[in-house]
């Protein structure tokens, strides 16, 4: 990872772990439109309720009582 020059900002490093557009967007937030800034904002709010969905619906079906035959044992 480099450092920052001197006289220049840090900037945050963010990853995006599928597909690498982490800075590319940040870089995007720097614009001054506040329409495009809340959409993007949205836009991650609805990513992690899309996320908690899948694994509220993962942990359901694996808590889920399981149904087994019983063989009587002589």
């Amino acid at each position: 990872m480099s450092e920052p020059q001197e006289g220049q900002p840090m900037q945050p490093q963010v990853k995006c772990l599928c597909c690498g557009l982490g800075p590319k967007v940040t870089a995007m937030l720097e614009w001054k439109s506040e329409t495009a800034r809340e959409h993007f904002r949205n836009a991650r709010i609805e990513f992690l309720k899309a996320i908690r969905t899948l694994i509220d619906e993962r942990i359901e079906y694996l808590t889920r009582a399981r149904k087994g035959t019983t063989v009587p044992v002589e």
